[in-house]
């Protein structure tokens, strides 16, 4: 069976299931916003983390597998830049869901409409002037 965009259904979830694994950790997360809109060289992205080179790597091959980041190599060299393709997927699976979001946004909105009225239906009370009280000077 094939779905709509001509894929496994199956393999959809498994794609789905990859990039949220990879989105679900803020080492990579970082990385993924690092390299929003420009390449850099692993050493680059490893030189803002408090863990190794090879350990930003593993993070690196994570994102790679998934499609987020694309990898170029040149010698030792290796660039990296974002791939945002796979987070369109996760974007139109979780939009799936905006229909309830969107009706507790209706429901805030009627609520504060409604608070709204009833201060605006209130006659405003005057504010009181109250004198100053004085205290007796010494002489």
């Amino acid at each position: 069976m094939v779905d709509e965009a001509g894929l496994d259904p199956e393999l959809a979830k498994a794609r789905l299931d990859q990039v949220f694994f990879a989105l679900s950790d803020p080492v990579r997360r970082e990385i993924l916003e690092r390299l929003d809109g420009q390449a850099l060289l692993v050493s680059e992205l490893a030189a803002s983390f408090d863990i190794s080179l090879q350990a930003v790597s593993r993070h690196i091959q994570i994102l790679v597998r998934t499609g987020l980041v694309q990898q170029e190599r040149t010698g030792r060299i290796s660039r990296c830049s974002l791939d945002a393709g796979p987070l369109l997927d996760a974007a139109v699976w979780m939009n799936r869901y905006s229909k309830y979001w969107q009706q507790q946004f209706d429901l805030l909105a009627a609520t504060l409409a409604d608070i709204d009225e009833r201060k605006t239906a209130q006659p405003s009370k005057p504010a009181r002037k109250t004198a100053a009280k004085r205290s007796p000077r010494k002489k």
